[in-house]
């Protein structure tokens, strides 16, 4: 997988296409063009192989759309982060357009025994639609005082800390994790060789 998939809920691993959201110039955009969207969407059981063909073969077509799609489902992800994050009422609402939106342009069908939404037609804001209608569906769920944020000075990755005592600190362990353990452990070193 291209993707980091650790936050326990897909549309939170959309946030996290960011590596080092809180790192300054040292961001970095992991959704750079119109098929890495699709590869995401792919990943995360948004869209099927064959949606992904005929998408890719559409973006062809329309090099300029695919790139306006593209920065609509950036807009939709730091949206749905300034919602849960910063609680901003401004960012909510303009999910909620995006939301209103993405559901007039999808039908509602029962599929075997539940209700969900159908897009008649694959085109290319179909990978909007979907991760706009997810991004509201996570905004709200019922346990969202799980909701974390990587205690990484840099990082920015979030997750649901699904964790027994509720005290994970890091979005992976090996990772961050090992790092600010490692940098905790090099600055009491140092402390103590600076005491007289």
């Amino acid at each position: 997988m291209r993707f980091g998939h650790i936050a326990g809920d897909r549309m939170l691993d959309l946030v996290n296409t960011v590596a080092w959201r809180l790192g300054g110039h040292e961001r970095t955009e992991h959704l750079r063009t119109f098929s890495d969207v699709v590869d995401w969407c792919v990943e995360s059981d948004l869209i099927s192989a064959a949606e992904a063909v005929a998408l890719r073969d559409l973006a062809g077509q329309d090099g300029a759309r695919a790139e306006r799609e593209r920065q609509h489902v950036l807009e939709a992800r730091e949206r749905v982060y300034a919602t849960l994050f910063e609680d901003d009422p401004e960012a909510a609402a303009d999910l909620a357009s995006m939301y209103r939106a993405a559901i007039a342009a999808a039908e509602l069908v029962r599929t075997g025994d539940r209700w969900q939404w159908r897009d008649p037609e694959t085109d290319l804001r179909l990978p909007r639609d979907r991760i706009v209608r997810g991004l509201v569906a996570l905004i709200q769920r019922d346990d969202l005082e799980r909701l974390h944020q990587c205690e990484d000075a840099k990082c920015g990755w979030v997750y649901l800390d699904t964790s027994p005592r509720r005290n994970r600190r890091w979005c992976n362990t090996k990772d961050c994790g090992d790092r600010n353990r490692a940098r905790a452990y090099y600055a009491r070193q140092k402390a103590k060789s600076n005491r007289p």
